[in-house]
């Protein structure tokens, strides 16, 4: 398909400011025939995104608060951009699902990425993938709506990407029916492999966020430190994949080396390998089914010189536990999970709560939060709510 193109895509970042927004936009400036940047968010990193306009010209910029955006409205003015300047929710929502747009990358993180993300659905784009939140929060809506409006739906965390790698191009309708027998979902295990339990209390947030081989934001650090980034991906894996529970089985592999296996019935056991860099599965989602070049250095095999595998600890780690046992309920479970564990972490993040207390707060409000069917948005949000207002209420014991 080569040269099939009569003009660039046209692509719009949510979340531009991130580490997934930075590697996106590389790849894009790496194909300027093939690529164009249509519009780009931030939530308030007004002067990054700034520079990145500048750099990359959008026709339309999007912030969180209408002062951040009279910030760079008039900054762009001053250097004599045309970019258009928005704020606010409906904005996002508008440039996930405007006509002029062909793809979207979703990597806002949060909750909040979960509006946008949808209407890019619901409006047939090819998304890419790399909030996990919004299958988290409303899984069977959101494949739903993948199906009726006949989205693209590339993965882009590195797990999901290689497991979309590694199995036929039609891995719809169960995985027994493509003779699959298990997705080995790898983990590197945080900067915590091998720590007891009684030694986390004392953790600290910059010590969380060091993550041993991927550059992230402070919140998907924490996450990947309690291994709730890998319940999370657990649950997105069932969604995407249509697995149950007990078909995702999490393989710490350290190295970060292999991303993900499927194993299949025959005994074949099939894994894609690579740098621990998200240009590859960012250049995967934006080219597929062809493949570019990505600005990654070849995989050197020799000096990687090994690779180790071991069980995920959900004794010292048990937010893997939790996530598991919430998709296994279904429901409005996964959102309640994954709200609990925002408000939770950023009270880790801001010092108002331990690091295994972020465990605590979570199972605490699952245990509180009776299961609701999870058939519309609207209750789906709600409960979002009222999971975040019994986690604040979960803190104050902490005080």
């Amino acid at each position: 398909m080569t040269g099939a193109f009569h003009r660039p895509q046209a692509v719009t970042v949510l979340g531009a400011t991130g580490s997934i927004g930075a590697s996106t936009l590389d790849v894009i400036t790496r194909h300027p025939g093939r690529y164009r940047v249509y519009a780009l968010t931030a939530h308030h990193s007004r002067e990054r995104l700034a520079q990145l306009c500048l750099a990359h010209r959008p026709a339309r910029a999007v912030l969180a608060a209408e002062d951040d955006a009279t910030w760079l409205r008039a900054r762009l003015g001053e250097a004599g951009l045309a970019t258009e300047v928005h704020w606010g929710e409906a904005s996002l929502i508008e440039v996930a699902q405007s006509s002029e747009v062909d793809v979207v990358m979703a990597a806002i993180v949060g909750a909040a990425g979960l509006l946008p993300t949808l209407a890019a659905v619901r409006a047939g784009k090819r998304v890419l993938l790399a909030n996990k939140e919004a299958l988290v929060m409303s899984g069977a809506l959101f494949m739903e709506a993948v199906e009726r409006h006949r989205a693209i739906l590339m993965p882009i965390d590195s797990e999901h990407n290689a497991i979309y790698q590694c199995l036929p191009a039609e891995h719809r309708g169960g995985l027994a029916r493509i003779g699959v027998t298990q997705l080995l979902l790898t983990a590197s295990g945080g900067p915590f492999l091998g720590w007891h339990r009684s030694h986390l209390a004392a953790v600290t947030p910059d010590q969380a966020c060091a993550h041993p081989n991927w550059a992230m934001g402070r919140k998907i650090s924490v996450d990947s430190a309690t291994l709730m980034n890998k319940g999370l991906e657990l649950i997105e894996a069932c969604w995407l994949f249509d697995a149950r529970p007990d078909q995702v089985q999490v393989v710490v592999h350290p190295q970060s080396v292999i991303h993900s296996m499927v194993a299949y019935g025959d005994g074949s056991v099939i894994a894609q390998l690579g740098n621990p860099d998200m240009r590859t599965p960012i250049a995967y989602g934006l080219a597929w089914p062809e493949r570019i070049e990505a600005g990654v250095e070849a995989l050197d095999l020799f000096q990687v010189a090994r690779l180790d595998f071991q069980a995920a600890d959900e004794e010292a780690f048990p937010c893997l536990r939790l996530a598991r046992e919430a998709m296994a309920a279904g429901g409005t479970a996964p959102a309640v999970l994954n709200a609990a564990n925002e408000v939770a972490v950023g009270a880790f993040l801001a010092g108002r709560l331990t690091f295994t207390g972020i465990a605590e707060v979570v199972e605490q409000v699952l245990d509180a939060c009776p299961r609701q069917v999870a058939e519309e948005l609207e209750v789906i949000l709600e409960e979002d709510r009222r999971a975040r207002c019994r986690a604040e209420r979960s803190l104050e014991r902490y005080r």
